[in-house]
């Protein structure tokens, strides 16, 4: 199984600004004054040497997931935030018109996470099956009404693409796309869905929008069940213990400290820090990363978990 990030960041995309461009720039040649750096090659290579922060970027797309599993007609996103276009931008190419079926599996129907369907081509051409999948009553609603006017000029019912929408059951495991799929509620407002998702023995937890406090020991213990041995969880870390534990408690969103303990918990294999704050720079995440990983070290027994943060364009093979 494959991980492909789209998008990363929480409540809205965000991007680098021109001022901000500059300055990394600005500290890139100064840093690479001396080195003997001539040719587009060793410019590269020392790119790849600098921090993440000062060579790459974190991304700015709100949340989409694509997971992969081989098959060469159907696909498997988890949320369609604006990252979904880009997704879309690169399988258009790809198929070069071949029609194929998409599932979209939705943790919940907040404007972040669903702002990305009206770019979606895949649902304007005919002959291609989009199939969005979701535990709300209302998420047809939520789909039909984002398209219609005055927020959209193209209302759902002019898409030429089989679009259906499939409401799940919370606890019931199903099969979408040939992976095993197993939605929990989560503390959220207007609630929201968390998803382990399985395949050949491989399994992935997407756990976005969702506030654990770890206060009810019958909830944690149930959540902790829910990432056991997960390979890879894909989790809400959009606040530190600091202000999710007091200005932003109640707000529907965790710590990366408290993913660090979920996880030890699980005995899951890596953590991956997700719904980044739109607030934060580059140079911010980097910080949270290290930190992060800096408190698994010194709370670890004898399960380690590796800590990584998710950014728009990462690929994690399974």
């Amino acid at each position: 199984m494959k991980v492909r990030f789209w998008g990363t960041r929480g409540s809205l995309p965000v991007s680098l600004t021109a001022p901000e461009l500059r300055e990394r720039l600005v500290h890139a040649l100064v840093a690479a004054a001396g080195r003997g750096v001539q040719t587009p090659e060793q410019a590269r290579a020392f790119v790849d040497g600098l921090d993440f922060a000062q060579g790459g970027t974190f991304g700015g797309h709100s949340a989409c997931v694509q997971l992969d599993g081989g098959d060469a007609d159907e696909y498997l996103l988890c949320d369609c935030g604006s990252g979904a276009r880009a997704f879309a931008q690169r399988v258009m190419r790809e198929r070069a018109g071949r029609p194929a079926t998409y599932h979209l599996l939705m943790s919940h129907l907040h404007w972040d996470h669903i702002m990305g369907f009206p770019f979606f081509t895949p649902a304007y051409v005919a002959g291609n099956r989009v199939v969005v999948h979701g535990c709300h009553a209302e998420l047809e609603h939520a789909f039909r009404r984002q398209q219609d006017a005055p927020s959209f000029p193209v209302p759902l019912a002019a898409l030429r693409a089989d679009i259906r929408f499939e409401v799940l059951t919370p606890g019931e495991s199903c099969d979408i796309g040939g992976f095993r799929v197993t939605p929990k509620l989560q503390q959220h407002g207007g609630d929201s869905y968390g998803y382990r998702i399985e395949r050949d023995g491989r399994c992935v937890v997407y756990s976005t929008d969702s506030e654990h406090k770890l206060d009810d020991f019958a909830v944690t213990r149930s959540f902790a069940d829910f990432f056991r041995d997960a390979d890879l969880v894909v989790f809400d870390a959009m606040y530190s213990l600091a202000e999710a534990v007091s200005m932003k408690e109640d707000w529907g969103h965790s710590s990366n400290v408290v993913g660090v303990e979920l996880c030890q918990m699980a005995q899951a294999r890596c953590l991956c820090l997700f719904h980044h704050e739109p607030v934060a720079d580059d140079a911010a995440l980097q910080r949270l990363l290290e930190e992060t990983r800096r408190f698994e070290a010194i709370t670890r027994r004898e399960h380690a978990v590796e800590v990584i943060a998710a950014y728009d364009g990462l690929e994690r093979e399974l």
